[in-house]
């Protein structure tokens, strides 16, 4: 006997010389960090009768001179990288009971001469076997364990398996096994576990499994399953997990299920179950996990299941359940997820279930409760919450009124308080919101703010306060303008205590919250491109085709809203202004407005309005396009967008400011546009165009981009704009 077992060698092979042991008959190296091949000569070891390699880093084939030592009565060779076919002659190995090859690579068929061998244990578990699985494994007598799952295997399960032998612990799952469950399976009265999800099973569960009072385990989901259960399997009295689900299983759950005074796990998911749920279910005392969602079981659940103290999953979502909930659930203190969405279920929420103190998910959408949300709720520490279209109404609890619940009220228009349903946006002058009309249209919506508030909203600079005629201002600038580029206002309406303004819906949202999201990436030049043109567009008209000319004072990537199209409108006019001009020139505003990272450097210190700071603004989200950053950021440190660009700009070039998302056969178009952002942003006004000039700068950037130079020499006629900012031009 050599046993090296267990010991951390610095990684090495299988020594040649080991098949000069010829009396070894135990040869054990597992788990020893050896590579390598397993050595043909350790076919010269005749009287070897175990031989462990597991848990190493083996790989290549498994040699052909093993199928020579005719005493092997073990092979263990699971956990390492073998791979190709078993070999051939494994029917020399008249000893051989026990093979574990498993969590390996290994192809090909298995052999018919090994399972014609008077096998024990089978373990070939986690490969790449195709094929079908030999007939000839039903025969051996004293077959206890057969273990194939995670292969390719296919055909069906021999018809006599269990017959003859003492079979314990089966598991097939994950191949592509077809066809019945043998009804020999458990006729010697010893299976364990029977274990045959992810495969292509159909017809019905034999009856004779329902007499099988050894099972433990029952795993036949995601098969192909149908018919009804045998009365016997619901009551089987050791099984502790029993999932049938994913299949096409019919009829009720039976009064039987009394007996299974052991059973943890009931997974039930996705079938045609019917029928009511027993109260012989309370009964379950261990019962921890009762999943039976996608079926179509009815009427009221039990009052019996308040029984079921250890219950932590109750989930029946998609189903016809009515009635209320039972009285009594506060005993289901080990409940963390509870999801009956989607039945018919009414009543009140019961103010019991804020003593859940470890639910974690908990949806009851699509039902039919009514009355008020416990208050208790708003003490509980839940992850996920959904209470979505039902009949619930009064004020929400004031915890629930936060924005991660947002979409956790949806379908209840008698409930109130100050989270809606269908906040789209919120700024420094009100919320917006989505309203569907009864025509079928969406608006949006936005509640003016009443009064004077007392903080600001982050990224709004107001010194401390918001003007309070925003809702005039709105009013007055977009009630008499009209453009493709200007979102549109339909109408407003003022009451005692709100000021509502309403919109036409845009389906993307904003700019800024689009660019600067996980969906950022969505973004694509072209669209990018698009979208600052129709923003230019807009601004364009304000400034020189109103009379006078309008300044929107807070032109940020936030305030251009985007269609199902992306098509651009500029919104947002609480702050416009009319061009006004004293003799003296420009008139001075009282306060400084806009959001920083966009304010023009004059208008901070001067406080003087005019296109100018518009531009300015402008400029910035043109940088926000090309770079894919936010006018402010903590990686900017005490810089803004513009200045970081320019820094970056001339330290590393021009590769380190453009998104990277972006692809780079757009950026010679990129960098033009990109050259428009530095002259918008330039530090004196009088350098930076007219927004007529940027329109007619970035329309100039899609003509050539359809009109493209030959290439001469491998290069593009390098481009040039007349204008030219403080900041340099990148082409």
């Amino acid at each position: 006997m050599l046993n090296l077992s267990y010991n951390p060698f610095f990684p090495g092979r299988i020594p040649l010389e080991l098949g000069n042991l010829t009396n070894l008959e135990v040869l054990w190296l597992t788990q020893c960090n050896l590579v390598g091949v397993i050595p043909e000569t350790l076919g010269k070891l005749k009287k070897l009768k175990d031989l462990d390699l597991a848990l190493n880093d083996l790989y290549g084939s498994i040699p052909s001179s093993l199928t020579e030592l005719t005493s092997l009565r073990q092979i263990e060779l699971y956990n390492n990288s073998l791979s190709g076919e078993l070999p051939r002659g494994m029917g020399n190995l008249t000893s051989l009971r026990l093979l574990d090859a498993s969590m390996n690579h290994l192809t090909g068929r298995i052999p018919v001469e090994l399972c014609s061998l008077p096998l024990e244990s089978l373990n070939l578990y986690e490969n790449r076997f195709e094929g079908e699985l030999p007939a000839s494994i039903a025969d051996s007598p004293n077959l206890y364990e057969l273990r194939l799952f995670g292969n390719r295997l296919t055909g069906k399960l021999p018809e006599n398996l269990g017959k003859r032998s003492p079979l314990r612990w089966l598991d097939v799952s994950s191949n592509q096994f077809l066809g019945s469950i043998p009804a020999s399976l458990c006729d010697l009265g010893e299976l364990e576990e029977l274990l045959m999800i992810y495969n292509l099973f159909t017809d019905e569960i034999p009856a004779s499994l329902g007499t099988c009072q050894s099972l433990t385990r029952v795993r036949l989901g995601y098969n192909r399953f149908s018919g009804e259960v045998p009365a016997g399997i619901w009551g089987l009295p050791h099984v502790y997990l029993l999932e049938l689900a994913h299949n096409s299983f019919s009829g009720s759950i039976s009064k039987t299920i009394a007996g299974a005074g052991n059973l943890s796990l009931l997974i039930l998911s996705n079938n045609n179950f019917t029928g009511t749920v027993p109260d012989e279910v309370g009964w379950l005392e261990n019962l921890v996990e009762f999943s039976a969602g996608d079926n179509l079981f009815s009427g009221s659940l039990p009052d019996s299941l308040v029984n079921l103290g250890q219950l932590g999953i109750l989930d029946f979502h998609n189903n016809r359940l009515s009635g209320e909930l039972p009285k009594g659930i506060h005993s289901w203190k080990k409940l963390n997820d509870l999801n009956l969405a989607n039945n018919e279920i009414g009543g009140k929420i019961p103010d019991e279930i804020g003593s859940l103190s470890v639910l974690n998910f908990l949806d009851l959408s699509r039902n039919q409760f009514s009355g008020k949300i416990p208050h208790g709720l708003q003490n509980l520490k839940l992850n996920q919450l959904n209470l979505s279209y039902n009949r619930l109404s009064g004020e929400l609890p004031p915890q629930m009124a936060k924005e991660m619940y947002k979409s956790s009220f949806l379908g209840n228009p008698g409930l109130c308080g100050d989270l809606k349903d269908n906040v789209i946006g919120s700024g420094s002058s009100g919320k917006v919101y989505k309203v569907v009309l009864n025509s079928g249209e969406a608006v949006a919506v936005k509640k003016i703010w009443g009064g004077v508030r007392k903080e600001v909203e982050s990224g709004d600079v107001e010194k401390g306060r918001v003007q309070d005629n925003a809702f005039d201002a709105e009013v007055e600038t977009l009630g008499k303008i009209r453009h493709k580029n200007i979102v549109k206002l339909w109408c407003c309406c003022t009451t005692r205590d709100s000021q509502l303004l309403v919109y036409e819906y845009m389906q993307n949202g904003s700019l800024g919250d689009l660019l600067h999201s996980s969906k950022g990436g969505l973004l694509d030049w072209p669209t990018r491109y698009k979208i600052a043109v129709d923003a230019a567009d807009g601004l364009s008209y304000l400034h020189h085709d109103c009379v006078p000319p309008i300044v929107h004072r807070d032109v940020k990537s936030n305030n251009i809203l985007l269609d199902g199209d992306f098509g651009a409108r500029v919104a947002d006019f609480g702050l416009a202004k009319v061009v006004e001009t004293t003799g003296k020139g420009i008139k001075s505003m009282s306060i400084i407005a806009g959001s920083c990272g966009y304010i023009a450097p004059e208008y901070a210190y001067t406080l003087k309005v005019n296109e100018k700071s518009d531009i300015y603004s402008f400029g910035v989200v043109l940088l926000e396009l090309v770079t894919g950053r936010r006018p402010v950021d903590p990686e900017f440190g005490e810089k803004d967008l513009v200045k970081w660009v320019c820094t970056t700009l001339d330290q590393k070039g021009v590769d380190h400011v453009l998104d990277s998302r972006l692809d780079s056969c757009f950026k010679e178009e990129i960098c033009k546009v990109f050259n428009i952002g530095l002259m918008c942003t330039s530090p004196l006004p009088i350098n930076r165009p007219s927004m007529r000039r940027v329109v007619k700068m970035l329309q100039e950037v899609g003509i050539e981009n359809q009109m493209k130079p030959a290439k001469k020499d491998g290069k593009l006629t390098p481009y040039y704009y007349d204008d030219v900012s403080d900041h340099g031009s990148v082409v």
